[in-house]
């Protein structure tokens, strides 16, 4: 209706969640000339990494795929005159990896200790916290977030001396919400693990801090 009085207001909500399950994402490399041969080590590494988590307690089928892919690869090099060109070299993969477990620092030290001293491959790796149910979450930073819009609405509509009637429409934009939190860098727990003087493990006294978010909905009301 083209006399209809509305108001429209953004509210913001904020969350800080507390972790409760680790996770390890793991990145394989290797190379090779040949592209069959490349796919060949890229599958026979992946199966070593399952090989040493499978005797941490995992499944096979826990190990989860986050990327994978093959491309080619070149080296510059110097002409006799002087010109740089570029050659082939070959094939190279890359593939990404994650597990995730309930936070048990006794386990975390030993499956790290595992990926560093493993000797077939050699693994990236990568520490971070997340939580079991981010929906849950997410549903309650949404909940937040419209709460903080009727606030304000209440506000302004009683400084503007008129009435907040009902809701007309919500605007969410649904975009994607990380709950991740990496408290140490790839060097620092590599670097870590290596040093340490123990007997198949390793003591991670880390104590996670909450996962701060937020997201805005925008809420428009009808007034009179």
């Amino acid at each position: 209706m083209a006399n209809e009085r509305t108001i429209k207001v953004t509210g913001k909500g904020n969350l800080k969640v507390r972790p409760d399950m680790t996770r390890i994402t793991i990145t394989l490399e290797g190379q090779n000339k040949e592209y069959d041969k490349t796919l060949e080590k890229s599958s026979n590494d992946t199966e070593a990494l399952k090989d040493i988590l499978e005797k941490q307690g995992f499944d096979r089928t826990d190990v989860k795929t986050v990327l994978f892919n093959v491309d080619t690869k070149y080296e510059s090099y110097q002409t006799k005159d002087k010109n740089w060109r570029e050659r082939f070299v070959g094939y190279e993969f890359k593939h990404v990896v994650k597990v995730e477990f309930d936070s048990d620092n006794t386990r975390l030290g030993k499956i790290l200790y595992a990926l560093a001293n493993a000797k077939e491959i050699h693994p990236d790796f990568r520490l971070s916290y997340t939580v079991k149910d981010p929906e849950a979450s997410k549903n309650e930073l949404l909940g937040k977030a419209v709460a903080d819009a009727k606030a304000k609405a209440e506000v302004l509509t009683m400084a503007a001396g008129v009435n907040l009637k009902d809701i007309k429409n919500i605007d969410y934009s649904w975009g994607e919400i990380q709950f991740e939190y990496a408290p140490m860098r790839r060097d620092m727990i590599c670097n870590t693990v290596m040093a340490a003087e123990c007997d198949g493990s390793f003591d991670m006294d880390i104590e996670p801090d909450d996962i701060e978010v937020s997201d805005t909905v925008t809420v428009v009301w009808e007034i009179g």
